[in-house]
């Protein structure tokens, strides 16, 4: 590791002025709440690795040299994709350092300078079959309570929509902008700088909303309510997106499929489209990735095809007797 000796002690306590104008404090408040919180874990990790905390921590003075040497030290212990995570949360608070005045131009872009670590992994998460679908929506539609109909309409936007966790809890009922006819357009909003993009829901998805919406009401406000013991929701409240998780997580398990998360859903999402036919710019478009390269991150057919590729190859040997 660099020399850090020239940071002042961890144990000094920031003043109000210095809150206020500590860029990591800074970076973490133009993040969108579901980012936030792991990027100030992320953070908090890089703090403690060279004995500080994040309100403590002298981000200012970090230099080339010592970014490279926790560039380094994390790679020894996370994967390529989790170390650059980290270098670009630095980079972000290092931006909100030249952003306050903190440090010249110069200085920013030594730090930015600090090469992301090259390699790749077996991608995370799952796509899911058409069998695990049609189990987790069964076990929705058995439950005859209010819950079982809105849990029936997560799945379909989840994967029939492609929507985030955050996107499903944040919808409104305004943000139908067409449901009278056989597909339902829903306007989703996503970010900070409020990007805006359609979704068309069809068949199944179309029906499972109309179900849910049978039983929600016209009353503006949220498209989903959060939920009580026995199936009983409360009108008005907004569900969260960490609940989304925890249904979710709930329904696989009554399914007696492997878990299940929202992302898996719109992993499926992608997969199955790409895997349909559908050139991956019209699916790019869907999902609300601004890069293609984004979308080819979340196809899942990779292990199946390459499968199917090995089958079409015939090795000649014959079990011994």
């Amino acid at each position: 590791m660099a020399d850090l000796a020239i940071l002042p002690p961890s144990g000094t306590v920031p003043t109000i002025e210095q809150a206020e104008t500590n860029p990591a404090a800074v970076y973490l408040a133009g993040l969108q709440p579901s980012g936030r919180w792991t990027m100030h874990s992320t953070l908090g990790k890089v703090a403690d690795l060279v004995g500080f905390v994040i309100e403590t921590m002298p981000w200012a003075q970090l230099q080339y040299e010592h970014v490279s040497a926790i560039r380094t030290k994390l790679a020894e212990q996370y994967a390529p994709a989790t170390v650059n995570k980290y270098l670009a949360a630095i980079r972000g608070v290092m931006r909100a350092a030249w952003r306050l005045g903190q440090i010249d131009a110069e200085h920013y872009q030594r730090v930015a300078d600090v090469q992301g670590v090259s390699g790749s992994t077996l991608p995370t998460g799952r796509g899911l079959g058409a069998g695990e679908i049609l189990s987790l929506m069964r076990v929705c539609q058995e439950d005859q309570t209010d819950a079982g109909a809105r849990d029936a309409a997560i799945v379909a936007l989840g994967y029939g929509g492609g929507l985030r966790r955050a996107e499903l809890a944040s919808l409104d009922l305004a943000n139908i902008v067409e449901g009278n006819g056989e597909v339902i357009t829903i306007k989703v909003v996503k970010g900070k700088r409020n990007k805006e993009r359609l979704i068309y829901l069809d068949n199944g998805a179309t029906l499972a909303l109309r179900d849910w919406l049978a039983i929600r009401g016209t009353e503006p406000g949220p498209l989903f309510y959060s939920g009580r013991r026995g199936g009983h929701l409360t009108q008005g409240q907004r569900i969260t997106g960490q609940a989304i998780g925890d249904i979710l997580e709930k329904r696989a398990e009554l399914a007696g499929i492997e878990r299940v998360t929202p992302h898996d859903l719109r992993r499926s999402f992608v997969s199955d489209l790409l895997d349909a036919g559908i050139d991956i710019s019209t699916v790019a478009n869907m999902a609300g990735h601004e890069s293609v390269e984004t979308t080819r991150r979340y196809d899942r057919r990779g292990e199946q095809a390459k499968k199917r590729a090995a089958r079409t190859l015939h090795v000649p040997y014959f079990r011994r007797d």
